[in-house]
């Protein structure tokens, strides 16, 4: 009975404590997700993805948690000259080599929580689910102004996104792609 007692009184208190964050909506125009991918040999690829929807939960200033749905399908690419090669690269991108987008039009990032913010800097964990699998993610963000900066480092081979990865294929030379790939994320609420 003492147990059930002091599981109730501690649920009370996190629903109390997390009932007071406040649900902010993100603006979707405003906010920026640029992706950039390497070559083992250092040369990059880039372009942005929109956010279809989100929304920030903050409480006193501090991040309590979060949902953002990126639109996979928005997929472009900014460091090509040639329209020609950059739809080869987005196709390609968006085939099940990489992605998946016919199957998964979207990723999602939810904030589970995150450090109070010293210096205009936190600490977030929380989930990224790309190509339907979801992985425990932590990333250092930065309040600017209005804005929340973050660089997200995400290793696409724990998605099952295997394509040009040394760590899985042999004798790729300089064709070799990088795991890692980043979100360069600017989220500006309305």
């Amino acid at each position: 009975m003492m147990k059930t007692k002091i599981v109730l009184a501690v649920l009370a208190a996190f629903f109390s404590i997390n009932a007071s964050a406040q649900s902010q909506q993100v603006n979707i125009e405003k906010t920026t997700v640029k992706w950039t991918g390497t070559k083992v040999i250092g040369s990059a690829h880039d372009g942005f993805i929109k956010l279809k929807e989100g929304h920030l939960d903050v409480k006193k200033g501090d991040i309590k948690g979060g949902k953002f749905v990126m639109d996979m399908n928005s997929m472009t690419n900014t460091d090509l000259d040639s329209e020609e090669y950059k739809q080869k690269l987005v196709v390609h991108l968006k085939s099940d080599d990489f992605f998946g987008v016919a199957t998964y039009p979207t990723a999602i990032l939810e904030i589970k929580e995150a450090s109070a913010f010293i210096n205009n800097k936190a600490s977030v964990k929380g989930h990224l689910t790309v190509k339907g699998q979801t992985k425990a993610i932590v990333f250092d963000v930065e309040k600017r102004d209005k804005a929340y900066v973050a660089s997200i480092v995400v290793d696409r081979t724990l998605y099952g996104i295997r394509y040009g990865s040394g760590s899985f294929f042999d004798d790729l030379g300089d064709k070799a792609i990088s795991n890692d790939f980043t979100l360069d994320v600017k989220l500006v609420l309305e």
